[in-house]
């Protein structure tokens, strides 16, 4: 158990599974008071009770990123449990627990694109927009937006989400120059390809295995490495920082 976010309350979209737990997680060991902002809302509960059961304090919330009345909603609640809101981690996405086809550009259905544009891109300004009344009233916040290094690195058949994880690049700079005068920062990591399961099978983890290849750093990458680098953006620590992007992939992005 640390003290880098003590006092403080975080929101993790998407809290419920993988990377999205494991924030909860470390920031809930660190000392926040941590807000399980989640579609799923059987995953929610569990991550809540197991935030809970290590001493934690902790809420759950049924959320819908796509939606700003379900954003509006749980911001209120998390200001009503524990009153207010000094960190968001935007990490709620179509790719893992919401899976995308793997189609050629032109063979990607309209409606699935809409769909991960207004989840992954459109749901992270809708998030940024719900807690950013509460952070500029206290006059400070940390926000960290969740890209992926395939917007450094484009893999084919991913056409739709490797835009929309460009997009939250894009928008974090923008949000950056925006609330910075109030005291809110704003960073984006873009995790590379991370063992987020805690039983893989041989077939995941042999792709795994062959993504590091690729890498300058060997090795699969954790929930750990991860999780580290989200944690130094929600702290005090990176209070100098705004505006950047954090590349959280062994060096993937070098070649």
């Amino acid at each position: 158990m640390g003290d880098r976010l003590a006092g403080r309350v975080a929101v993790v979209t998407g809290g419920g599974h993988g990377l999205g737990r494991a924030y909860c997680e470390r920031f809930a060991a660190e000392g926040a008071a941590v807000v399980v902002a989640e579609l799923d809302e059987r995953a929610g509960e569990e991550t809540r009770a197991a935030l809970r059961a290590a001493g934690a304090r902790a809420l759950a919330v049924p959320t819908d990123v796509a939606d700003a009345a379900s954003l509006a909603r749980m911001v209120e609640r998390a200001e009503a449990t524990f009153g207010g809101v000094d960190v968001l981690v935007n990490n709620a996405a179509v790719f893992a627990s919401v899976p995308v086809s793997r189609s050629a550009f032109d063979e990607i259905d309209p409606a699935e694109w809409d769909a991960v544009m207004r989840v992954n891109l459109a749901g992270t300004w809708l998030a940024c927009r719900a807690v950013a009344p509460l952070m500029r009233r206290r006059g400070y916040g940390k926000i960290v937006n969740v890209s992926s290094d395939t917007a450094f690195k484009p893999v084919r058949g991913m056409a739709h989400y490797v835009a929309s994880k460009a997009g939250v690049v894009g928008l974090t700079r923008v949000l950056a120059h925006e609330l910075g005068p109030d005291g809110v920062r704003v960073n984006c990591v873009a995790p590379g390809s991370t063992l987020s399961e805690d039983e893989p099978d041989e077939e995941l983890l042999a792709a795994k295995r062959q993504r590091a290849l690729g890498q300058a750093l060997p090795g699969v990458l954790s929930v750990q490495d991860i999780t580290g680098a989200v944690l130094f953006l929600a702290s005090r620590e990176s209070d100098a920082v705004t505006g950047q992007t954090v590349l959280v992939n062994a060096g993937a992005a070098l070649h």
